[in-house]
């Protein structure tokens, strides 16, 4: 009867260890890049990026709805290309650096759609917390040269800058707004699994 229990708590241990074996990914700035777009002067749009930022990403290899993610922007790492430009979004107008220097996004959830993936969890920026649900598409995975994991990942979500109390604009003498509410965000990461 002893051994019985004991065969079958190892076989526990064996199936329920593979499933929670977690590898640690962190970005390759080089081949990585957060970037956004948002509607100017009615007319056309402005890309931009951020330059500093990190990614925590731990991954369950047997469940990948298990895995969690924790990202953070460096709000003044804006650029789009204009310093003018990129000095009035880090004033109190629009991000307020000083007050607020990180763009946190935590996760709760990973949910698996089709052959697609959504990850739920909560975004603060510029001191609020929202829910936030951003679906991604794992681009692929790899052992390149060196004998290192790569992971590709490719996420876009569209939000509204009002709701994190970035409400700064100004009237066109034509009619309508200097800058666009919505903001598209789009996420291209390349991870490489993190040294054991």
């Amino acid at each position: 009867m002893v051994r019985r229990v004991i065969i079958f708590l190892i076989l526990v241990s064996f199936i329920y260890g593979h499933g929670f074996a977690v590898t640690g990914y962190e970005v390759d700035k080089v081949h990585s890049s957060v970037s956004f777009t948002i509607r100017h002067m009615v007319v056309s749009k402005v890309r931009g990026h951020f330059n500093d930022f990190t990614v925590d990403l731990k991954e369950d290899e047997g469940d990948i709805t298990r895995s969690s993610v924790t990202a953070v922007i460096k709000a003044a790492s804006i650029d789009t290309g204009n310093e003018r430009r990129d000095n009035h979004l880090r004033s109190a107008d629009f991000f307020d650096v000083e007050k607020f220097p990180e763009i946190v996004f935590k996760s709760q959830a990973v949910k698996k759609k089709g052959d697609k993936y959504e990850l739920w969890g909560t975004l603060t920026m510029h001191g609020v917390t929202k829910n936030m649900i951003i679906p991604f598409e794992i681009l692929g995975k790899m052992i390149d040269r060196g004998g290192n994991t790569r992971l590709g990942i490719e996420a876009h979500v569209t939000l509204d800058r009002l709701d994190y109390g970035l409400k700064w604009n100004k009237t066109l003498d034509t009619g309508g707004l200097a800058v666009g509410n919505e903001v598209t965000i789009e996420i291209l990461l390349e991870m490489y699994a993190k040294k054991k």
